[in-house]
Parts: C-alpha cells; sequence; structure tokens
C-alpha cells in the first residue's frame, strides 16, 4: 500500500509540476504574441559605446566625448537614416525633425554636457538614471553652474541613444564612467576646490558605491558631499529573475524575451521600452551596495563616507524607500547625513481614495527610538487642509520640531512620484504645463482620452507626475547643502 501510495503521490506532484510548466508555456506565448515587433532601435547593436574595458584607453572626458561621438553618428547611419517611411511618425523619437526628435532641439541633452565656470567654487558631478539620459539633470545643473560650479554632466553608457543598448551594458561600466567623469571634474575644478556628486536613481546608487569604494581603499578623488533623489539603494527582488527570461530567449531564440516591455518610443529623453538586462544590472548594483555595507557594519568605513542629503517620495513605485532607510541610512555614522521624505497628500477628501495599503511612514520614523540621522518629513498640517510643513526630528535626541513652509498640494496631486523629483514644474517637456508656442513634445500631462485598453501605453503612465512641484524647495536645499559648505 506504501508503494502504491507513493507512486500516486509522486504521479500528482509530476502532473501538477508538468500542469505548470505547460501554463507557464502558454502565458508566455500569450504574452509574446501579444507585445509589439521589435523595431530597429531594440535590435541594433552600437559599436562605439563606452565600456570598462576601454578604461585603460579611454583616460579623459574629451575621450570619452570623441567615443561618444562616434556612437551618435552610428546612431544617424543605423538608426535614423534606417527607419521605413510608414514608421516615421510625428511622435516617433526617431523620426527626422519629429516633435519627439532631439537631434531636431539647439542642444542634444542625451550627451554628455560639461558646464564651465571662470573660477570655479568647486566641481559637481551629475548623474542621471536607469533608461534616463542627462536631460533629467540639467535644471539642477544649470542652477548650480550659476552659483560657480563647473559641471559635469555624464551620459551613462548604454543610454541616450537606443533601447537595444540596455541589451548587454552593466553596471561597471557605469561605474567605470563615473570613475572617469570624477577624475577629470578634479583636474577642471582645481586642487583643493571641493568635489560633489548629485545622483538620481540608479545615478545615486552609483554615488553611493563611488563613495564606498573611495572608503574602503580605492584610489578615486575625495567627494565631500553627495546630494541623492530617489536613490536606488532597494528594488524588487524580482529583477533578480530577469537574467533567467533573456537566457531562455537567447537559447530558444525569441529574442523579444529580452524585453520586460517593448513600447512605442515617443520620450525624446528616456526609453519607454526596458530591457531585462536593465533589471538585472540595478539588482545587481543594489545587491553589491548592501554586501559593501554590510561587511563595512561595525568598522569605521562608514564613517568616512560623505555628508549625504538624500529626497525621497513615501510613493515610490520603483525603489523601496524602505531599503533606503534600513540599507543606507541606519548604517550611516550618526548625525552627519539627512533624509528629506515627501508624504502623500492626506487631505481628507484626496485621502478617501487611497488603496489598501498606502504607504505610511509618519509613526514608524516620528514616533519610537531616536534615528542615527537628520529627518526632514514634508506631510499636510492637518487632514483637513493641502498646506504642508516640515517635521524635523533631529539625529540621535530625537526631538521633533513643526516648522512652517510656504509649500502645498496642487489640486489634483495625490503623491509625488519616482520620475518626478528632479524636473522643475517649468520643464518644457515634463513641466506643469507646455509653453507657449512649443513646436516639441510635451509629456507633462495627458491630453489623451478614449477607451481603456486601446492605447499601447498605460493609462497610468500617462497620468505619472512627471515634475516636482516642491522643486524649489528642494532647490534650496541643496543650494545650503552645497554652496554655503
Amino acid at each position: 500500500m506504501s508503494g502504491r501510495l507513493l507512486t500516486h503521490v509522486g504521479r500528482f506532484f509530476a502532473y501538477s509540476l508538468l500542469g505548470v510548466v505547460v501554463a507557464v508555456v502558454v502565458g508566455y506565448s500569450f504574452r509574446l504574441k501579444a507585445m509589439p515587433d521589435l523595431m530597429v532601435w531594440h535590435t541594433v547593436t552600437l559599436q562605439s559605446e563606452f565600456h570598462a574595458r576601454d578604461a585603460d584607453r579611454v583616460r579623459t572626458l574629451d575621450g570619452y566625448r570623441a567615443l561618444e561621438e562616434r556612437l551618435f553618428t552610428e546612431l544617424q547611419t543605423k538608426v535614423y537614416d534606417q527607419v521605413a517611411p510608414e514608421n516615421r511618425l510625428r511622435f516617433g523619437r526617431y523620426s527626422r525633425s519629429g516633435i519627439a526628435d532631439p537631434l531636431a532641439q539647439p542642444v542634444n541633452w542625451n550627451r554628455t554636457f560639461e558646464l564651465t565656470a571662470p573660477a570655479p567654487r568647486g566641481g559637481v558631478l551629475v548623474l542621471h538614471g536607469l533608461s534616463d539620459s542627462p536631460y533629467s539633470m540639467r535644471a539642477l545643473a544649470e542652477r548650480l553652474n550659476a552659483r560657480g560650479f563647473h559641471i559635469i554632466g555624464l551620459r551613462l553608457p548604454g543610454h541616450g541613444t537606443v533601447p537595444s543598448g540596455l541589451l548587454d551594458v552593466s553596471w561597471k561600466d557605469w561605474a567605470a564612467a563615473v570613475r572617469l567623469a570624477a577624475r577629470e571634474l578634479e583636474r577642471h575644478a582645481g586642487k583643493g576646490k571641493p568635489l560633489y556628486i548629485v545622483g538620481y536613481s540608479a545615478g545615486a546608487a552609483l554615488a553611493v558605491d563611488y563613495a564606498i569604494a573611495r572608503a574602503q581603499g580605492e584610489d578615486l578623488p575625495p567627494v565631500s558631499r553627495m546630494v541623492l533623489l530617489s536613490p536606488a539603494i532597494g528594488v524588487s527582488p524580482a529583477a533578480a529573475l530577469a537574467v533567467w527570461q533573456q537566457r531562455i530567449g537567447r537559447i530558444i531564440g525569441v529574442p523579444k524575451l529580452a524585453w520586460t516591455d517593448i513600447l512605442p518610443e515617443y520620450d525624446p529623453y528616456k526609453y519607454n521600452s526596458f530591457t531585462a538586462n536593465a533589471a538585472e544590472q540595478i539588482y545587481a548594483i543594489t545587491h553589491a551596495i548592501k554586501e559593501r555595507l554590510d561587511r563595512a557594519a561595525g568598522s569605521p568605513a562608514p564613517a568616512d563616507l560623505p555628508r549625504i542629503l538624500a529626497f525621497q517620495s513615501a510613493a515610490d513605485a520603483t525603489v523601496s524607500t524602505p531599503a533606503l532607510i534600513d540599507a543606507l541610512f541606519r548604517s550611516l555614522a550618526p548625525g552627519r547625513h539627512e533624509l528629506v521624505l515627501f508624504d502623500i497628500n492626506r487631505e481628507a477628501d484626496v485621502a478617501n481614495l487611497f488603496a489598501p495599503g498606502a504607504p505610511d511612514f509618519r509613526e514608524r520614523l516620528l514616533g519610537g527610538p531616536a534615528l542615527p540621522f537628520e529627518l526632514t518629513f514634508i506631510a499636510n498640517a492637518s487632514d483637513a487642509t493641502d498646506s504642508m510643513v516640515a517635521l524635523h526630528r533631529s539625529a540621535t535626541s530625537g526631538e521633533l520640531t513643526e516648522q512652517p513652509t510656504d509649500l502645498a498640494w496642487p489640486p489634483g496631486t495625490f503623491s509625488l512620484t519616482h520620475v518626478a523629483l528632479p524636473f522643475a514644474p517649468d520643464d518644457p517637456i515634463y513641466g506643469e504645463r507646455r509653453p507657449k508656442g512649443s513646436g516639441h513634445i510635451f509629456l507633462g500631462g495627458s491630453a489623451l482620452h478614449g477607451e481603456r485598453g486601446l492605447l499601447a501605453v498605460s493609462p497610468a503612465d500617462l497620468m505619472r507626475l512627471r515634475h516636482n512641484p516642491f522643486f524649489e524647495y528642494m532647490a534650496r536645499r541643496i543650494d545650503d547643502f552645497l554652496v554655503d559648505e
């Protein structure tokens, strides 16, 4: 009887496993059929991209930008010139002279830029996020340059060209480019002048990686302070599985499996399509940072990190706010660093619309034991108003103070977003309203209306807030942090 029972149990599990495999295969088949065809910008390989292996021969920013020049020449011949007439659409990023064509603008902000100062007070390296471009750091870079800083806005490898640039890039390629730019910034800023890094999302993770590497002995120029916007310190563990999707696609010869999203490309400064490799790389760098911080626990290394000022939205669908708090800020030397956290809009009429499980950090951070870092919590003064106050909790002592602000939630806005923080309300692409007389695409607010399920682009993406209504407050805090050091 026991033998027969084991046989039946074995068959049950075997058939169950087979059923799961069949369901997964069928599900993927339907998903692949539903995905759009790959276009030239999904399949092309650009040969002139920088990789970590090039660091020995490309040592200067001039060398990096010369390689980048060849890269963008390739982009024109291999992509723009190959787009079929029927695909040259008014809203297409790769349609020459279309309203979304970045090459049609006076400055192509997809490329590495440098803003000089006659007698720089210091140097600032600004780093954009994953699938993004240097454009996202333009507003802060120009503001800091006007205050006397020499600026390098680095285009990270794989970015600013075509989504296929993220098919085989590694986070170590990005890290190598950051090191090159930091050395160049030190040379231009001048001996003895302070160096800073301002990083957004994956760029913030690269800033932290750089700081830890130097603290642990790597020969790198010193950075005295860092500003992190929506920092990618933790992401969904599911990102670690992305590599298997890509590998299976290679084995069975299905290129679409290299992509988690294949979408129309209409954003001039950010990819809409997303590769499995990109997900793997952002997971890899966050995992590497966590491992290095864990190894440094109890050693003096964290105390050697530059002072950090970070800005984060409590609502962030891209990176983990708890990971930023627990994996990074709780591991840093006490009393030297500050987190500015923007709460969601808790005005009663708005809060009534939130789904269960809306993020709530107020009790966790403002109550309980003292924190090892300064915390400024920007929140509604009460649930009866959209006006906001700054709740400040001092490091170690835990003293809580409340300060009035001139901030208020704009009508119809219920939270900030991961993609909003670096962009000012007057941004001509992602801002509050389209500039008068603009002939360029405007993505700050959707003017599209129709039936659900019809568009290839998710309505949730179209309604996502793309600018920061509190940008001026954030910029003033950054000024105070860097300019008044």
